[in-house]
């Protein structure tokens, strides 16, 4: 790698009659050693290749150094590993790790570096749906759309009998003047308003959307695009829809019951709603006094609203008492109380929603999704399905490599702590290049099984 600091020899606080000495005069060596599992994994479910597909390149081929796979690559491995800005890619380009990955140890035109440096990775990002004479660089919004769902497909070896969506909108904060900015009053500052929609661990969809909107607002067209292609591979899956009351709105869950498709949603409390559970409530506080621990019980009932539903709905009510108040909660269902109690709904099916914040999370503290910092909101968005690519990737290096070790349920930012994060001398050689790591590394046995059960799923 090249460098601007001397190799002069730098004395620090010796021991034992020893003297400690460092200097930048290594030679090859790279930070990101774990990232050769990413390569694997990549190659296992062939992420950047389709992701690069959705992408259309007319630049004149003889003035290409860095092809779209190759910028693709970069932007999501990048991520994944740590580095959200685009200008930590004008040192990443002479890293070793990534180089190997992009399957070029040097550039084939002089004066050039193996990778792509932060103003040719700009051009991507401010890739339109159509090219024009300074934006040669577009891509296909649908077939990106299309294949976080293809992906979520392959990963299943045989189709499951039920899988639940679940449907969530959270805050991106914004603190610029970004496109599509607005004041939002919950959040309480300027911002966008995603939405993900999630199968467990898998990401099936991220809309980057204004925030002066509904939090359901797309959200019939979206379940309906992912629905119609899980169908095409699935036709006999059962699909549950789940989200919380910003979600239980009379289109949706229309459109769920002319579709087969169950829902399980939040409902936002009311004194007509609250009216129905004071038998259980009175009951509940009663309770609570008498034992001095929280108390709660249920009800199931009919109910609907007094003009925005179109029908009437299946409602559970908790009647919670904890501490000296009221904890009213409801929930709406399409689900049969002969198939499942209310009790049970709401305890172990509904509450288990709030597992999909953890995804979130990962998604905008680990991977940076929450990066839209460019002007226009289709830049922004594409930078979330960049973000979101390298969520995607590292759940099944997750899921493939790292599954019945320490690591299979580890956050993406554990995984990239413990396992990507690896110090190695690089030797180049004709023959052979060789990442030199750490035998002390306390990880090196997960790395190995990691490597084992990729290289056989590759092989298979």
């Amino acid at each position: 790698m090249p460098t601007e600091c001397s190799a002069a020899a730098q004395e620090f606080t010796g021991f034992n009659g020893r003297c400690v000495v460092a200097a930048f005069d290594g030679g090859a060596i790279t930070s990101d050693a774990g990232a050769l599992l990413l390569g694997e994994t990549d190659r296992a479910i062939g992420l950047v290749e389709r992701f690069a597909a959705c992408f259309q390149d007319r630049r004149r081929p003889e003035l290409i150094e860095h092809e779209v796979g190759t910028l693709v690559m970069q932007r999501v491995l990048g991520i994944a590993l740590g580095y959200e800005d685009l200008i930590d890619h004008d040192h990443l380009r002479h890293d070793p790790v990534m180089a190997v990955l992009a399957g070029k140890l040097e550039a084939t035109r002089a004066g050039c570096a193996p990778l792509a440096g932060k103003s040719t990775l700009n051009r991507l990002e401010l890739s339109r749906a159509t090219p024009s004479r300074y934006h040669k660089i577009s891509h296909d919004a649908p077939a990106i759309e299309k294949l976080f769902v293809d992906l979520f497909l392959d990963a299943h070896a045989a189709a499951p009998a039920q899988i639940t969506l679940d449907l969530d909108a959270t805050d991106d904060p914004l603190h610029g003047h970004q496109e599509g900015r607005f004041f939002h009053a919950y959040y309480d500052g300027y911002c966008y308003l995603p939405l993900y929609i999630f199968c467990g661990r898998h990401l099936l969809a991220a809309r980057l959307r204004r925030s002066n909107i509904d939090a359901a607002a797309g959200s019939v067209e979206e379940t309906a695009r992912i629905v119609t292609a899980i169908r095409r591979r699935w036709p006999k899956v059962r699909i549950l829809l789940r989200a919380d009351s910003g979600f239980a709105r009379d289109a949706l869950m229309s459109w769920c019951e002319q579709n087969r498709v169950d829902f399980l949603f939040g409902l936002a409390r009311n004194s007509r709603l609250e009216a129905e559970i004071m038998n259980e409530l009175e009951q509940a506080r009663e309770t609570a006094e008498a034992s001095g621990k929280p108390a709660r019980m249920f009800r199931d009932f009919r109910w609907r609203t007094l003009d925005s539903w179109s029908c009437e709905r299946r409602v559970i009510g908790k009647a919670e008492w904890t501490g000296d108040k009221a904890n009213p909660r409801f929930i709406v269902t399409s689900l049969k109380r002969r198939e499942v109690a209310g009790q049970y709904l709401y305890e172990a099916i509904y509450c288990a929603r709030g597992e999909m914040e953890n995804r979130i999370k990962e998604c905008q503290l680990d991977l940076f999704a929450d990066r839209t910092s460019t002007h226009t909101m289709r830049a922004n968005q594409l930078r979330l399905w960049f973000a979101s690519m390298a969520y995607v990737l590292m759940c099944a290096l997750r899921r493939i490599g790292l599954a019945h070790t320490q690591f299979a349920q580890a956050t993406c930012a554990t995984i990239r702590l413990k396992l990507l994060k690896i110090g190695a001398l690089v030797r180049v050689s004709v023959r052979r290049v060789k990442f030199a790591m750490a035998s002390a590394c306390p990880w090196k046995n997960e790395f190995a099984q990691a490597h084992d059960r990729l290289m056989r799923r590759k092989a298979a």
